[in-house]
């Protein structure tokens, strides 16, 4: 089966970077394919009782940079290894800001690595990884 419109999502991880590989490899064996990446940031919440603590600007702005970062660090990848794909950073949650971009953007796979930077959160809510296989309408390839 071939891939013509590929999305990767990325998050800086060393299973976004394998997944990343796997994404690239993939899109050089078809003819005409594209390769989209897409790295998904939120911003922290903190709950207290039955709703949210303010978070201070400067934590948001952090969380912002940091992701400004990692979406700079994958251009700079792939332009050293020749690499066209089409690199965006989009906010809210993972999963379902991963999902949402393969719709709107008619993707026909997504590549994304089995554990990413989510640590305890990552626990407690499910992974990325699962929650898009388990929403995804379209093939969904896990690198490990």
């Amino acid at each position: 089966m071939l891939f013509s419109k590929i999305l990767a999502a990325y998050d800086g991880s060393k299973a976004a970077n394998k997944a990343l590989d796997k994404a690239v490899e993939l899109m050089k064996m078809t003819p005409g394919a594209t390769l989209e990446v897409v790295h998904a940031f939120d911003f922290p919440r903190f709950y207290i009782a039955e709703g949210f603590a303010p978070v201070p600007a400067k934590v948001n702005q952090d969380f912002y940079e940091l992701a400004e970062k990692t979406v700079e660090e994958v251009k700079s990848r792939l332009e050293a290894d020749g690499v066209a794909a089409k690199v965006e950073m989009v906010q809210g949650a993972p999963a379902e800001s991963i999902l949402d971009y393969a719709d709107k953007h008619g993707n026909d796979v997504i590549i994304i690595g089995s554990r990413g930077l989510g640590g305890i959160r990552e626990f407690v809510l499910g992974s990325v990884s699962h929650n898009v296989v388990q929403h995804a309408r379209i093939p969904v390839l896990v690198v490990k």
